[in-house]
């Protein structure tokens, strides 16, 4: 007898599942913890707002308590001590006026601290001290079948904070709203809708594992139909730190043109998986051909991660960093080798389009620099300022006395810490104007001016 009890006892501890208290109680408490985290966007642009995935073009129409001239998405605080906040990059494209509304009533203007259109992230800055941010989680991580909760704003400021809840239905979603983009969503079924771009998808551990940004429909509405797409965290913290940094985004290149291997193909090859990429160009002079990867080489694995498609090879290699070193297995000729390639700079995409791929192009003074990471390599003393690693010798720079090494550590009056200052610095000149460099070089200070040509 207590034999077959114990046995009972076992089995049904096996089976057990969370009482319908337990399992409200972790949505409440998601919701509880995270509202606070989470804002409402209204951006004001001079043409209509409805070009974007949540807002079609009769938005203005359907929607006439809201100006011709704005747009509504949502936000997630990621970071309440410098009051940043990610969205998506279509929710402000363009805005002129940005407004952001706290779950506690105030109303604060956002300041753009940079998008990236490729992966529908930006981050906006806001000046207040009493935020709340999010645990970021690990979409890697993520199951199918998973339950997620979505908070937002759907269709209107009255409706903001809105919490609804699915579960994961697919993951590494791709070719969804543009195939040059980046593109690596989670599908799930929690209610999406317009005003919801931009919001959060957390796990029921509270934690943010991605972004919503696009919903699919039957073709004739533009409202909920189960079909929901979210940027994963992981993706999103990539993105986000670039922008933060260096105030734009830079992605590893590999220089192929690359496609799906499909069932042609593989009967063609003789090759007997479905999995990988096959290599249909290697642009000239670009890393692939400089480490020897060959047209018709099969890709299968990056750094010992399989290769699904070629979607997935081209997000893996963007989401490297340039100079990155990483091992591609290929098959070649039936066999399996591995080749190490170092990674170049993804030129952007007008000179993708133009097929100028030095994407390391001096800039309108006619240097190259770098963050003050790689001053060892030039026995730089300390840590401020950024470093020169190239300069055009028919520059004035080069004429006044700029040498590559050199650290400039101010431009006129502003300081300059990082990329990101030196870009925003470098942005306010035109060609003729006088600009001043204060720059270091074996320790000693000095002052470099010239007129940019």
């Amino acid at each position: 007898m207590y034999k077959k009890l114990f046995f009972f006892l076992i089995i049904n501890s096996m089976w057990a599942v969370p009482s319908k208290k337990e399992f409200s109680e972790a949505f409440i408490n998601v919701a509880t913890l995270a509202n606070p985290a989470i804002v409402s966007i209204v951006s004001e642009k001079t043409a209509s707002s409805s070009q974007n995935y949540f807002f079609g073009p009769n938005f203005d129409k359907n929607h006439p308590n809201f100006p011709k001239s704005q747009g509504l998405g949502s936000g997630v605080i990621i970071d309440a001590k410098n009051g940043y906040i990610v969205t998506n990059n279509h929710v402000i494209s363009d805005a002129e006026d940005i407004t952001i509304y706290l779950m506690d009533k105030h109303e604060l203007k956002a300041e753009v601290i940079g998008a990236d259109p490729l992966s529908d992230i930006a981050i906006l800055k806001i000046d207040y001290s009493n935020l709340d941010d999010v645990v970021l989680g690990d979409s890697d991580e993520l199951s199918v079948g998973e339950w997620v909760m979505a908070i937002g704003s759907p269709f209107g400021l009255e409706l903001n904070h809105t919490v609804t809840a699915g579960i994961v239905s697919a993951v590494g979603r791709s070719d969804v709203v543009s195939r040059q983009n980046f593109e690596n969503f989670i599908q799930h079924d929690a209610a999406i809708n317009p005003g919801n771009s931009g919001g959060a998808l957390f796990n029921l551990d509270g934690e943010l594992i991605g972004i919503n940004t696009a919903i699919a429909t039957d073709g004739y509405s533009r409202m909920n139909a189960g079909v929901g797409f979210a940027i994963p965290i992981n993706q999103v913290r990539r993105v986000m730190e670039d922008i933060i940094n260096d105030g734009f985004v830079s992605r590893g290149w590999l220089g192929v043109t690359i496609q799906d291997i499909d069932e042609n193909i593989a009967r063609a090859l003789g090759l007997d998986i479905r999995h990988g990429a096959i290599i249909s160009q290697v642009l000239d002079d670009g890393p692939a051909e400089n480490y020897g990867i060959e047209n018709q080489d099969i890709v299968i694995e990056i750094d010992g991660v399989k290769v699904k498609d070629a979607s997935h090879l081209k997000n893996m290699v963007a989401h490297a960093r340039p100079h990155d070193s990483i091992d591609i297995t290929v098959i070649r000729d039936e066999d399996t080798e591995i080749v190490k390639v170092k990674l170049g700079t993804r030129p952007d995409e007008e000179n993708l389009r133009l097929g100028i791929y030095d994407n390391d192009e001096y800039d309108k003074i006619g240097l190259k620099v770098e963050n003050n990471s790689s001053n060892s390599l030039w026995g730089a003393d300390d840590s401020s300022g950024i470093t020169v690693s190239d300069i055009k010798t028919s520059s004035n720079a080069y004429n006044a006395g700029i040498r590559i090494g050199d650290i400039i550590v101010k431009i006129d009056r502003n300081k300059v810490m990082s990329l990101k200052d030196y870009n925003q610095a470098l942005a306010g000149y035109s060609n003729g104007d006088p600009i001043l460099f204060l720059i270091k070089r074996d320790g000693n200070s000095r002052f470099v001016a010239f007129e940019i040509d």
